[in-house]
Parts: structure tokens; sequence; C-alpha cells
């Protein structure tokens, strides 16, 4: 566990008693006093085909412990029928809370209604509902994604060339917010670079299949901007059958920024494979999503403000708070570029070196 581990969050308001310091106000959540009776919470896990989802799977049953939280877990595989079933056993198991991902950020509301009838918290983490509430969203920033994205290629492509932009589902409000934010930083401040988007659905061959057919039409590409390491694999490999899979001193390299943080990518940057990735906190959306699941069963609220963990709760509508949590871009170098601060890839505080 790296040293983002220790527990403890600002901006707690219990219920009845109101801060007047929103920010200022330090909370530590621990297991519970001599003799309490740890709360039952699902945790429906959204998939387990990626690295770094397989990641947080693992992450989990650590912050349970440290929360003094019992586990019921299921698996809906990126499936949002699954999903609603999974929820229903986490019904019939009594749960007191449930955190979820949901994929697909418009078909989950009725099961959030469902479950708010039956006062049973909900906290989404990496995605938010299209409507609804629930007691807490924890994410990061993902517009901000998309824009670090757009910087780092920017700058390294000169404000000139092609890229293909490998989008996820634009089901999810990360697709959507990664997309937007991307397109909207290249057309304000790089006119001078055409984007190809891709709509992959999160599907590693989809990715692939769409990446090679755009560089058979485009082979002067010289950028790719995957949203997820779901594509990274396929990404490597089509690039090498062209061989454009080479260091970036050579003429040929194609500048590539991953999203994730996962080892395999850290490993690529030191390689010269990759060139960047954004460090999507898998060990803190485990950590987070448990505390606040904990803090809603007991009754706990929350302000907009700061935290103590390097982040900041907004309020995204009414009824509907998010903790966006610190995800930094990662470089070889760790230099500021394009306005944008990089952390480097063998720097201990990310989660993909612990």
């Amino acid at each position: 566990m790296n040293r983002r581990m220790v527990l403890g969050l600002a901006v707690v308001t219990t219920v009845g008693v109101t801060s007047s310091m929103a920010g200022c106000n330090r909370d530590s959540p621990s297991a519970g006093g001599s003799g309490a009776t740890a709360p039952i919470v699902g945790v429906d896990y959204p998939r387990s085909d990626t690295d770094f989802w397989n990641s947080y799977i693992r992450y989990v049953p650590e912050s349970a412990k440290a929360l003094g939280v019992e586990l019921k877990t299921t698996n809906s595989q990126n499936d949002v029928a699954t999903l609603i079933s999974n929820v229903q056993t986490f019904v019939s198991q009594g749960v007191k809370g449930v955190v979820m991902a949901p994929q697909d950020t418009a078909a989950i509301a009725p099961t959030l209604e469902q479950l708010a009838a039956r006062k049973i918290p909900v906290v989404t983490i990496d995605t938010r509902p299209d409507t609804g509430s629930v007691a807490m969203v924890v994410r990061a920033d993902n517009r901000a994604y998309g824009t670090k994205a757009c910087r780092f290629l920017g700058t390294k492509l000169g404000g000139k060339g092609k890229v293909v932009m490998l989008q996820g589902d634009l089901a999810s409000i990360n697709g959507r917010d990664r997309t937007e934010a991307f397109h909207d930083c290249m057309k304000k401040d790089f006119p001078g670079i055409k984007v190809f988007g891709e709509i992959t659905d999160w599907k590693g061959d989809v990715a692939a299949s769409k990446l090679q057919t755009r560089l058979a039409s485009d082979p002067d590409v010289k950028g790719v901007y995957m949203q997820s390491s779901f594509a990274l694999s396929g990404t490597k490999q089509v690039l090498k059958q062209k061989g454009l899979l080479v260091p970036p001193s050579d003429p040929e390299h194609v500048f590539i920024v991953s999203n994730d943080g996962i080892p395999e990518e850290l490993k690529d940057i030191k390689a010269g494979l990759i060139d960047a990735t954004v460090s999507q906190p898998a060990d803190l959306y485990a950590k987070y999503g448990l505390f606040y699941a904990k803090a809603a069963i007991d009754g706990r609220t929350f302000q907009p403000g700061p935290t103590d963990h390097d982040s900041t709760i907004i309020k995204v509508r009414d009824g509907l708070l998010e903790d966006q949590l610190s995800a930094p871009l990662v470089t070889a170098d760790g230099a500021t570029i394009g306005g944008e601060k990089t952390a480097k890839y063998d720097d201990t505080s990310l989660w993909g070196n612990s």
C-alpha cells in the first residue's frame, strides 16, 4: 500500500451539525469503536478484463479491512443489465450501502431510485449518473484527462498534423467528458491539428481494428490518444506491424498518450514505447468509495470544498456531490509540457509503482 492510503478526509458535516468552515474540518475514518458491528457494503466491480480494474479489485478488500467494512461483491462485466441484477442480489443480502461504477450512466437511474426508496445509500466511483442522486461520486476530473492529453500531443506535434483519438463509449459520462475536452482543447489551442475520433466501446479489439483502418487511409498520423489502457496492447501491436513503434528520437515515432497509469504503461514510458499517461487513482477509488459509503450509512454528509487528500468536492447539481481526486499526467522526464505539470514515470507516489 502506498503512502496515499493513510485514511483521512476534510469537509465533513455530521447530520444535524453545520460546518461554517467547509474544507477546514478534519475527520479520520476508522473501523469504529470497540464492539461496533461492521456495516455490510455491496461493491459491484464493473469489469475484470483490464489491468486497471483488476488493480481496483485488489485494493477494495484492503480498504474494507482498514475501514472496518464487511464486503459483498459482484462483477457486472460491463453490462448494465447484470449490474441491475447484482444490485437486487445485494438488497436480498441485506447490505446497508452500495458502491458501483456504472458504465452506462443513463440506464442506471431507475436502480438508483429503487435503492433510495429503500434508504440504501449509493456511491459511484469512476463514473457519475446522468440523472438522480447518490451519496457521493468518487472520480477524477475526466475533462482534465482530455485536456492534458491534448496539450501534450499538441505541443509534441508543434500544433500541426493528424491524431487519432480512440474513444471509449459515449454512453458513459467518462467517454463524453474526455472526448469533448480533447476536441475543445484542440480547436482552441491547436487548430492546425486534425483529430480523427474513433468510438471503441471500451473494447481493445475494436480499438486496434479502427486504428489499423485509420492508418491505412492516413499513414501520416503522428499522435494517438487512448482514452483508457484497454487499447494499449492493440495500439502497440498495430504500430509495430507498421514499423512505427520506435523511440521518440526516431522521426517515424508516433506520440501516444494513454489513460489509467497501470504498471505496464509506466514501463512503456520508460522504454520509449509510449510517451505519457494520466494516472487514474485505482487505489483511491477503492479507498474513498468505501469511505463515503460507510459515512453515508453512519448518517454523515459533506459540503463542497477542498479535502485533506489533494482533491476538491464539487457540486455537480442539486443532490449530487463529486470528490474529484488527483490524477496527474505522467511522462518520461516529469517536466512541465504545454502548461501541464507532470509526474515522472518512476514517482513512488503513483499507484502503478506501489
